[in-house]
């Protein structure tokens, strides 16, 4: 993984603290990245409610005003009654239901219009004011750029699911996750960065560095790999653990062709290969605790990944009750809000590990 260095504090024997500038901006974009959070928050309950293709078009501008009227309403409801998704599964839906998934759909577009508009505008006045170093200027207005695409990947996964399908593409559903989560991760460390400078006493061991990238990475691979299970609907089988209805591994795993395909299109491989790294996750992030209590490590280093040893507790202990209990939204809902805390849990030790030396060496790259 590239790091995203934009900010480097001159080298110094003493310990350095965030201007107030760069605090104003850190805090902005502390705020920013809560927002993409609680997006990705709402964009799990629009999918489990199966209400992402209530809106049938894409207007940027346009679409900021809902429905007004009941003229307004019979149109849209029309428009949804024309894919296959209503005729497959919500043949006998009314009105009043149609609403209740449309208002989850046109919230999660409007919190997005609403996340670009908390970075636009700040970002000009930082810059205007003279609070935000130049240097830094091109890397925010290229994270920007990819927020804006980001609603256009979102439109291409709407589409997936208006014309052939009744749901959208898995593969679809998940660039779309993935690219929130880079987007989040990489606003997230260069907020680290502003808000955090001060350099430690010493530095952390390469290898724990090492550790927490490696830990870091197989979070986001078993994130993704949530992603399949969503987008395949593979949480509504299988529902027991630790076995699979009494089996280690499922008899029904290899049902794609070809057989590379499995973990994408087969269900029970979904849900199979997702409790197995959910599982190593919990695992690898446990032995980097335990092996972290024999190090001499900063305080603020050592105290993050004790938190990130709760997190992932608590996110497996999330991941099996939405399992047993069959997917309840607030439960389902608690699960993707903590696959993304957890990998906050992770970056935030790993920003910590990168404290350059107060010999002045640079710091490591992510």
């Amino acid at each position: 993984m590239t790091s995203i260095a934009p900010f480097s504090p001159s080298v110094s024997t003493v310990p350095e603290s965030a201007s107030r500038g760069e605090r104003d901006v850190a805090l902005w974009l502390f705020g920013c990245a809560a927002m993409i959070f609680l997006m990705v928050m709402i964009g799990g309950g629009t999918r489990l409610t199966e209400s992402g293709l209530s809106i049938t078009e894409w207007q940027p501008i346009a679409g900021v005003i809902p429905p007004l009227s009941d003229a307004d309403w019979t149109r849209e409801f029309d428009h949804y009654k024309a894919i296959p998704q209503y005729r497959a599964i919500h043949a006998s839906m009314t009105l009043a239901e149609f609403k209740t998934i449309f208002c989850w759909e046109y919230v999660h577009r409007l919190w997005g219009r609403l996340i670009g508009v908390a970075f636009a505008v700040p970002f000009l006045w930082f810059l205007w004011t003279r609070r935000l170093a130049w240097s830094l200027a091109p890397k925010l207005a290229v994270l920007f750029v990819l927020g804006g695409l980001q609603g256009a990947l979102g439109w291409y996964m709407v589409r997936s699911g208006l014309a052939d399908r009744i749901e959208v593409s898995q593969y679809r559903l998940v660039a779309h996750l993935l690219a929130a989560v880079a987007l989040y991760i990489a606003i997230l460390w260069v907020a680290l960065d502003l808000g955090f400078p001060r350099m430690s006493g010493h530095a952390a061991p390469p290898t724990v560095r090492r550790a927490l990238t490696s830990l870091l990475v197989l979070a986001l691979i078993t994130l993704a790999a949530g992603g399949f299970v969503a987008g395949l609907r593979a949480g509504y089988l299988y529902n027991t653990f630790p076995l699979m209805n009494g089996y280690v591994v499922p008899p029904d795993y290899a049902t794609a062709n070809p057989w590379y395909l499995n973990p994408f299109e087969s269900l029970a491989a979904a849900q199979f290969d997702h409790r197995v790294l959910a599982e190593l996750t919990w695992l690898g992030a446990m032995a980097t605790w335990l092996w972290s209590l024999r190090l001499d490590l900063p305080p603020a280093l050592r105290n993050s990944i004790h938190v990130m040893a709760a997190i992932v507790t608590l996110q497996l202990s999330l991941g099996i009750a939405t399992l047993v209990l069959v997917v309840p939204l607030p439960l389902a809902v608690a699960h993707q809000a903590g696959a993304l805390l957890l990998v906050t849990a992770i970056l935030v030790p790993r920003h910590a590990a990168r404290d350059r030396k107060i010999d002045g060496s640079p710091r490591p790259a992510l």
